[in-house]
């Protein structure tokens, strides 16, 4: 029996090979945000947090008073698909509630903030 060759025929053609981007040119592309401007995200605000037993959740009820770890008038945390991105006070706008953004974490505060 004869054995095949398994190695590929190849032809004298030419290759043109594309220059790669440069540094610069990744960064630009990294900026560019018009790709994901149309992504949706989740923003919730949170005014606190508490820990309780199940008997203790169980027993809430109409007018239960749910006590939190934050101090009336302290800062809220305003989360974009659950990280932290920055604090602010809640506003009453007509019959809605809004958020007033008092200050946006930087990048290493935020990574901070989730450990």
């Amino acid at each position: 029996m004869e054995s095949a060759q398994l190695e590929p025929e190849v032809e004298g053609a030419d290759v043109e090979l594309q220059q790669l981007p440069g540094p610069t040119a990744l960064a630009d592309a990294a900026g560019d945000l018009s790709l994901v401007l149309d992504v949706p995200v989740e923003l919730a605000v949170e005014i606190g947090r508490t820990r309780m037993t199940v008997r203790e959740m169980l027993a809430i009820a109409p007018g239960s008073i749910v006590a939190l770890d934050r101090v009336a008038g302290e800062p809220v945390d305003l989360l974009v698909n659950g990280k932290l991105i920055a604090r602010g006070e809640v506003v009453a706008i007509d019959e809605e509630f809004g958020l007033r953004v008092t200050e946006v974490l930087s990048p290493e505060r935020r990574l901070d903030a989730t450990s």
